[in-house]
Order: C-alpha cells, then structure tokens, then sequence
C-alpha cells in the first residue's frame, strides 16, 4: 500500500461527484422538514462504515453470487448514467417511500453509500490504492458530516438555483464518469 496524494484528491472527486451532498440538500431539507431533527453524526458514521466494508469484501460478495467486478461495474456505469440524468435534467426515475426516520435510511443509505457509491468503490479499488480510497472516504465523510449539520445555511446562502447550478454541474461530471466506466469495463468483459 503506497499512499499517493494524486490517487487521494482524484478518488476524492470522484466520491464527491457520486455521492453528490450538495445536489441532495433539497432532499435533506425536505427530509429534516418531514422528520425533524437528522443525526449527522449517525449517518456519516454509518455511510464510512458501510463504504469500507464494501471496499474490503464487495468483491468476495459478488464472486459468491457468480457476478465478476466487470459485469458488475458495467451495471454500476448504468446506475450513475441515470442518476446523472436525473441531475441534468431535474427529473425523478427512483421513488422511495416517504421515511419515517432519516438518520440511517436514506441518508446513510442509499443516499450517502447507495450503489453508484459501491460501484464507485469497486472500479476505484482496481485503478488505485486502497489507502488512498479509505482516504478519500475519510474526506468525504467529514464533508457530508458538514453539510448535513449545516444545511439549512447552505441552503440559504446559495437559494434553490445554486443548489440548481452545483447540481447540474456534478451531474454532467457523472455522466463522463459513467460513460468512462462504461467503456473501460465493457473492454475488459469481451477481452
């Protein structure tokens, strides 16, 4: 394990684009409206742990149910296409229910550590060292942390069409990382 600060930031991105805080503050706000008070702390605390256990055992977890990282990551590349699309183009594929708590589901997961993130994990894990994926974890994680204690403010000081502009901004960054995934993977699934 060589730590790598280029590795660290680059991962650190790419975490950030998926797991898209910034983008998800209407449905925090809306979330801390309908339920009151969200534990930041749970959820971040949860999310990490959820993210590192992926990162460690999610490849003997599909190779126990006979999917390959490749097929997996070439389905994850699907899964950020369309969350990305519902980025860029404002719209709403996925429907959850309405919660009744907030701090574990569906912040923890699947809006923090949902599946664009675990697919994430894995296609970074093949491309870069696992210290410098747990770092970027450990970045993200006190990011949410502050955004989820601090939304409210946040949402203040940008207004919705701020929200708006950050949101379509990383959307289209996603969709170049899901087309990227996409290709790299469906290259190495017929080579």
């Amino acid at each position: 394990m060589k730590f790598d600060f280029r590795q660290m930031i680059t991962a650190s991105l790419i975490l950030f684009a998926v797991i898209d805080i910034i983008g998800s503050i209407p449905i925090i706000v809306d979330l801390r409206k309908k339920v009151g008070h969200i534990q930041s702390e749970k959820a971040s605390i949860v999310a990490a742990i959820l993210m590192v256990i992926f990162l460690f055992v999610g490849e003997e977890i599909l190779g126990l149910i006979g999917i390959d990282v490749n097929s997996f990551a070439v389905a994850g590349a699907f899964i950020l296409f369309f969350l990305a699309l519902e980025m860029i183009l404002g719209i709403q594929l996925y429907k959850d229910d309405a919660p009744e708590t907030a701090s574990i589901v569906p912040l923890a997961f699947p809006l923090i550590a949902g599946a664009g993130t675990m697919t994430t994990l894995l296609s970074l894990r093949a491309e870069y060292e696992t210290i410098n994926i747990i770092c970027a974890i450990g970045i993200n994680m006190i990011f949410v942390y502050l955004v989820l204690k601090s939304s409210a403010k946040i949402e203040k000081v940008l207004g919705s069409q701020g929200i708006n502009v950050v949101r379509k901004i990383f959307g289209v960054i996603l969709l170049a990382i899901a087309v990227k995934l996409f290709a790299t993977n469906i290259q190495n699934l017929f080579s």
